[in-house]
């Protein structure tokens, strides 16, 4: 009976200590192409070697992420970090804060087509109407953009626009540009019929905008109570981007499971770009993934405080941390 007891309680101890965390992650989007790495870290078992249990949710919008988590809605999510430096500095004391940065080139772009006279310069903006919907973070980085290529806002018509017709729009020449993500618009665009040879991308990043994109967000207060939880989920997020750079065709089905209705290839193209021009940056292949560049980052508040008054002083370390991250950040070959 003694024995029977010390084995009972020897086998409630051993599933105490492999007990998953559930942990609730945001995306800042829809289930689309550069959403498969975190399924993949799902269905393969990254998190749940970790003793997690992940579940994602879509977002809508890169500004929609942060609210979420500040409020502990959410624990973790992924949000644009120039949107987050802005509600950081509106909302001082908020706890939530960059902690593993995915998009070391941000995918902020307009897109415009030639045969509505918009050409690879900036300049052609100008006389023309641009579509833009308000929470987007390509339009949240617009003035940078604006200010940095000596455009007139005065002479470019914004029409703002919601998500489900931005692209629409486009399509059918109510305006000649849209601002969005690169890997997002261009190709939504194209699957309304627009000849991709008649759409031209101007990506942000190759116009003067020096700033860093979208970034995994924790609850400060989680994270603090929790922080051996946060990083073991940056570790998965790490494992399943490495899976997708590794076999992106292989994590596609993954995300067609969750989203029966998206297009496999199209989204397969779409997370090729994704990891082709934001997630393996030469800079990030050579220094790690997740952590930043703090000279960078400088520059990048520098160059927001160009077109926002910061109402406090601006503090990288309020806006970013690399205390979850492992020295060096990780690497993304698997």
């Amino acid at each position: 009976m003694f024995n029977r007891i010390i084995l009972a309680v020897a086998l409630s101890g051993a599933s105490a200590v492999h007990a998953q965390t559930d942990l609730p992650f945001t995306l800042d989007w829809r289930f689309e192409g550069p959403a498969a790495p975190y399924f993949a870290a799902i269905d393969n078992g990254n998190f749940a070697a970790l003793d997690l249990n992940v579940t994602v949710s879509a977002g809508d919008g890169s500004l929609d992420a942060i609210p979420k988590v500040a409020t502990g809605a959410f624990p973790v999510g992924m949000a644009d970090i120039n949107s987050l430096i802005k509600f950081l500095d509106q909302n001082p004391g908020a706890p939530v804060i960059g902690a593993m940065m995915i998009y070391d080139k941000p995918p902020f772009a307009v897109i415009g087509r030639r045969s509505l006279g918009i050409d690879d310069t900036p300049q052609s903006l100008q006389g023309k109407i641009l579509g833009a919907p308000p929470p987007d973070g390509a339009w949240a980085q617009f003035p940078i953009f604006a200010a940095e290529n000596g455009l007139d806002m005065g002479m470019i018509t914004v029409e703002p626009v919601g998500f489900p017709t931005r692209e629409p729009m486009l399509a059918e020449g109510n305006v000649a540009a849209i601002t969005g993500f690169s890997f997002t618009s261009y190709l939504n665009t194209a699957r309304l019929g627009v000849p991709e040879d008649d759409l031209v991308t101007l990506l942000m990043a190759d116009h003067g905008v020096d700033l860093y994109g979208n970034v995994i967000i924790v609850n400060t207060d989680f994270a603090a109570a929790n922080p051996a939880v946060i990083s073991n989920f940056l570790q998965g997020v790490a494992e399943g981007w490495a899976s997708a750079i590794a076999d992106p065709e292989a994590v596609i089905p993954l995300l067609i499971e969750r989203n029966p209705a998206a297009d496999a290839g199209l989204e397969l193209r779409r997370l090729q770009l994704s990891i082709q021009d934001n997630v393996a940056t030469d800079w990030v292949m050579a220094n790690g993934f997740g952590i930043i560049d703090a000279a960078r980052m400088a520059n990048a508040i520098d160059q927001i405080a160009t077109t926002y008054e910061f109402v406090n002083e601006p503090d990288a370390s309020l806006y970013f941390t690399s205390v979850y991250l492992p020295e060096g950040g990780f690497s993304l070959a698997e």
